[in-house]
């Protein structure tokens, strides 16, 4: 249980990262030096938190999907404000 509870905290923490790093992304033209910072600016906090949990690199997918969930929620947030501006 404490294992699956560990897990639950990493996919969150590392969608929660995410999100605003996701929002300030979306005024970026893609693969431009701000898109990959923002894209990428959450990595090291996220594998530093992984390792000291004391999970290894098998849940890495785990932790990409976190990334890549928070990332897209931050862009529909962007999004959605910007249409109603």
């Amino acid at each position: 249980m404490v294992t699956f509870v560990l897990l639950l905290s990493l996919f969150l923490l590392a969608a929660g990262l995410n999100i605003p790093l996701g929002y300030l992304r979306q005024g970026y033209a893609k693969f431009t030096f701000g898109w990959f910072f923002y894209t990428h600016l959450s990595i090291p906090v996220i594998i530093y938190v992984r390792t000291k949990t004391g999970f290894d690199v098998e849940f890495f997918p785990l932790t990409v999907a976190g990334a890549v969930a928070g990332q897209l929620m931050g862009g529909i947030f962007a999004r959605r404000k910007n249409a109603h501006v």
